[in-house]
């Protein structure tokens, strides 16, 4: 499937985590304007590590407007658990290692790496309205400054 746009059903999904597992449908109920599906390609690398720690310092006003966070990457859980106790991501790391659901959200295929074109997880970003419909798709974002980004885009703290 292609990327989502603007007012497109964002597909449910239910992925295991470190703790258990976790889906769409809760994060939509919890989450007052919505859910942010932040796609990344692997735990514990530079720039995965500046974006969740990003995401980690700017939960609160996030929450504090109305939205849930979850990071999905192809890491398994336990390097999901490693990942979020070695940089105190206090917000839910899904595991997708058949990439099912980055493929529904248009998160994975070919990409740009060190000047080849590779297979692999494509830097995304999709906010998810508590009726399931999508606010916000951005692709191919760079993890420095991704997150600022987002703000100004659904308005936090402006």
């Amino acid at each position: 499937m292609g990327m989502l746009m603007l007012d497109d059903v964002a597909p449910d999904f239910t992925l295991p985590t470190a703790d258990g597992q976790v889906s769409l449908a809760e994060l939509r109920e919890k989450a007052e304007k919505g859910v942010v599906i932040y796609f990344y390609p692997k735990a514990e690398t530079p720039g995965c590590t500046t974006e969740a720690c990003d995401f980690r310092d700017n939960l609160g006003r996030l929450r504090q407007a109305g939205y849930e966070v979850v990071g999905i990457s192809p890491d398994k859980p336990e390097a999901l658990e490693k990942f979020a106790k070695n940089h105190e991501l206090p917000f839910v790391l899904a595991s997708d290692t058949a990439h099912v659901v980055m493929e529904s959200y248009g998160a994975w295929g070919p990409k740009n790496n060190y000047g080849k074109t590779v297979i692999g997880t494509i830097r995304s970003t999709v906010v998810v309205l508590p009726d399931g419909r999508v606010k916000l798709a951005l692709y191919n974002v760079k993890a420095k400054g991704h997150v600022d980004r987002l703000l100004r885009e659904l308005e936090v703290g402006v």
